[in-house]
């Protein structure tokens, strides 16, 4: 028997008020995999994102996180089973010195693990061991989503999402994050991806997703839509 899928969502329907947002979505993440989702604005990727993880309730479908029915779970349930969530606006304490925002998050992964510590967190993003005394909110857009990632590795989790991976950085920045993305990738932790960057996320991801108007369009290997130009352009060209 093979073993659970991280994220099993299927035949989500969500809705804001009386607005039908995703009309039927099916979503799986298998345990070390990197899936790139993908879709212009308003597509219904951060609303399928926020319906995984129990921030807003999908109205009909069902969610499986590990093989357990999850679909009315709190959120902090859903997470405690090993998902880490990096938002899109990044969702620090700016109060709190970025030592202080690590620190709070440290806890065993779902399985007891203890891989990721505040001394590899430092080595992997040496940046911010040059800034643990700073309090959040003094630190770059750049800075500020390393640390966020980095909280969220401090949770040791098997499943790590990035909603707007790179959104509003500099290209050299973006640069750095992406390395930093391969990195997590080769440590075995799977991954989703959100970002409009199609060339960093087919050169990172194994399979992307593409939704339009909250339905899947396309499933399938990064190197499948990279031969397919005229579906990258159709579905996220601009």
């Amino acid at each position: 028997m093979s073993e659970a899928a991280l994220i099993d969502a299927r035949g989500i329907h969500t809705y804001y008020g009386a607005s039908h947002v995703l009309h039927g979505v099916d979503f799986v993440v298998r345990r070390g995999e990197t899936v790139g989702l993908m879709g212009r604005n308003g597509m219904g990727k951060s609303t399928l994102l926020r319906s995984v993880l129990g921030l807003v309730r999908p109205r009909r479908g069902e969610v499986r996180i590990g093989g357990v029915d999850m679909t009315q779970a709190a959120t902090h349930a859903i997470v405690r089973r090993g998902i880490a969530y990096v938002p899109e606006g990044r969702g620090i304490f700016p109060n709190l010195s970025v030592r202080e925002n690590l620190v709070m998050a440290a806890r065993a992964g779902a399985g007891g693990g203890h891989d990721w510590t505040f001394e590899r967190v430092m080595q992997t993003f040496p940046r911010l061991g040059q800034r643990l005394t700073h309090g959040g909110a003094q630190l770059s857009g750049g800075e500020q989503q390393m640390l966020t990632i980095g909280r969220a590795l401090m949770t040791n989790p098997d499943l790590l999402i990035l909603d707007e991976a790179t959104e509003g950085l500099a290209p050299k920045i973006s640069r750095e994050i992406w390395t930093i993305i391969g990195q997590i990738k080769q440590a075995g932790i799977a991954a989703v991806i959100v970002d409009k960057n199609f060339a960093a996320v087919s050169a990172v991801a194994d399979r992307v997703v593409i939704l339009v108007k909250g339905a899947t369009v396309y499933e399938g290997s990064s190197a499948a839509l990279r031969a397919q130009p005229d579906l990258h352009q159709k579905y996220l060209g601009v």
